[in-house]
This record gives C-alpha cells, structure tokens and sequence, in this order.
C-alpha cells in the first residue's frame, strides 16, 4: 500500500509515517515544515518527505498522484489560534481540505482518513460526548473541522470516495513542540516540569479532558483505513477516562520526582471545560482499544523528553 500523509512531519504525522513503514507500506510525507519538522522523520528509513502545501493544489495533486490512502493530518491545530487569525485557519483547515478531497478524487485514491477533533462538540453539556450528539462547536477551529467532516460524507456520497474522520481528543506524545504559545498542555506542563519552571493553569485546574496517547491515535488511524463498511462515518478517539489538570499536574510531578504548585490564571477564551469521549462506537465498528493508559503515556512522554535533551 502507497499512503500519503499530509502533515506529516508534525507531531501525529510522523508516528503515522512510521507506523506505515514499519508494516511494510510505502509512506509519503507531504507537510509545509510550518510546524512540522525534518528531523522527525530523520530515524525512519524509507520515508519519503514533499515539502508543499494543502492550499496548494498543483503540489498536492503531485503529492497524492499513486497513492492509495490519504491520512490527511495537516491543520492548524489551535483553538486560541484560530480566533486570533480565523482567515488564515479557515484557509487551512477547511479549504485545505477541500483541496485533499479534490485532489484524492482525481489521483483515484481509495480512500481518506480525517484528522478531527472533539472541538466540535463544544459546550454541550451531555458527557461523555458520543458522536450522535448535536455539535454546538464554539471556536472557528471547531466549526472548520465539523465543515470538514460534513465534506467527507458528501464526497463519499456524490463520488464513492471512501471517507473517515477521526475525532481526536486530547492527544499527547513525543515530538509535541512544547515551545509555542498553542501547544497542548501536557507538553507544556512536561517541558516546564524538567526545567524546573513554574507551572501555569489557565482556570481553576478541575477541568478535565480525555488524554490520548499518541500510539494510540495511530492504532485508531490505521484501523479506519481498512475496517469495511465504516466510509462516511466519525469516530471519537480518546480513551475514555478523565483526568484534571490538577491530577495532570500532580501526576507529571510524582513521575518526574518534583514537588508541583502551579499557579492559576484567568481561563482562555474558547477553552472547554469539560470533555471526555464515548468510544463505543470506534469500539465496535473500528475494534480500536487504546492499549496504553494516561500514566503508561506520561511516563513514555517523560522518559523520551529526557533522552532526548540528554543527545542535545
């Protein structure tokens, strides 16, 4: 099997390149380098990295031609982000994949897997949060990505391309750049924990999420593309518990073996407070099982941080 993976040099991409190569597939990598980077493929032999753009569609078209899977990953990937630059987000994320979709279509690919996310449940209050649920996302980021979904399920409709979109929650690993102003939280909190820095919680800290560990998105990834009888469909994926970011806090700390106290602040516009997904269906249809829990996962996450600093 040819796969694409756009974004894949970014943090879930390039464990999805892997993945593919390590089980014998040909994997190709098509990322703009914005936020991805080289050297996350540099250990993967075999990988081939495009530099270009999804709101390129010549270079996409080139990316996608003789590949036989899409796992479309790239995005702007930030709530805060895409309220303080909605133009640019929308262009992304939702003419992007327009754009994915278009050029899939014309490369006779079979099929698409979608990188979407638990954004577009937004406050709903109803938990956990199951896909048959109205969205009522909250953020430009939220509503391009359930855009996006609604435009899968109409390409698989109108044109028989098989289609699937994955509704990441929480996802946290190696290779999440902790040193932008819109990283997720626990690479923050594990980058600043082994600094030594001050901790900081947007919010009184008892608002929880879903954490999913990044092997586990992949496991999710590779199952959608070949479990029957799924296109046109969503699945959550996270792994079902719910963890604070006080616990978050506190459990880095104890992994580490520092004394955490952070300080709170005010909460960030668009931020929800409560998430946690109901995996019944990515369960049943999909067979997905996150096989590594939120503490396996941190101490995986701490433990890579580490040796990588250590080779710095």
């Amino acid at each position: 099997m040819r796969a694409l993976v756009t974004g894949g040099a970014g943090f879930i991409g390039s464990h999805l390149v892997e993945r593919l190569v390590r089980e014998g597939h040909q994997a190709r990598a098509f990322d703009n380098l914005t936020t991805g980077k080289r050297e996350n493929l540099a250990h993967v032999p075999g990988a081939e990295l495009m530099v270009g753009d999804i709101r390129d569609t010549e270079a996409l078209a080139r990316a996608m031609s003789g590949c036989d899977l899409v796992f479309h990953q790239a995005a702007i990937v930030s709530v805060p982000y895409s309220i303080e630059h909605p133009q640019e987000s929308l262009d992304v994320n939702l003419r992007g994949t327009l754009n994915v979709l278009e050029a899939a279509r014309g490369a006779k690919v079979k099929r698409v897997v979608m990188a979407s996310s638990a954004a577009i449940y937004g406050e709903n209050p109803e938990l956990p949060k199951r896909e048959s649920m109205t969205p009522s996302p909250i953020s430009p980021y939220g509503l391009e990505k359930l855009a996006s979904e609604h435009y899968l399920s109409i390409w698989s409709k109108l044109f028989g391309l098989e289609t699937v979109a994955l509704r990441y929650f929480n996802v946290f690993g190696p290779r999440q750049d902790p040193s932008s102003a819109y990283s997720g939280v626990i690479s923050v909190f594990v980058d600043r924990i082994l600094r030594g820095a001050p901790l900081t919680i947007f919010g009184d800290g008892e608002q929880f999420r879903d954490f999913v560990y990044v092997a586990n998105v992949v496991d999710a990834n590779m199952l959608a593309a070949t479990r029957p009888n799924v296109s046109g469909r969503a699945y959550n994926v996270g792994c079902g518990a719910r963890t604070t970011l006080n616990e978050l806090a506190q459990m880095l700390g104890r992994i580490a073996g520092v004394a955490v106290a952070p300080r709170h602040d005010a909460p960030r516009a668009g931020d929800i407070r409560e998430s946690i997904a109901d995996i019944a269906r990515a369960r049943a249809e999909l067979t997905y099982a996150p096989k590594v829990g939120v503490e396996e996962g941190l101490r995986e996450l701490v433990e890579s941080v580490k040796h990588r600093a250590a080779k710095a």
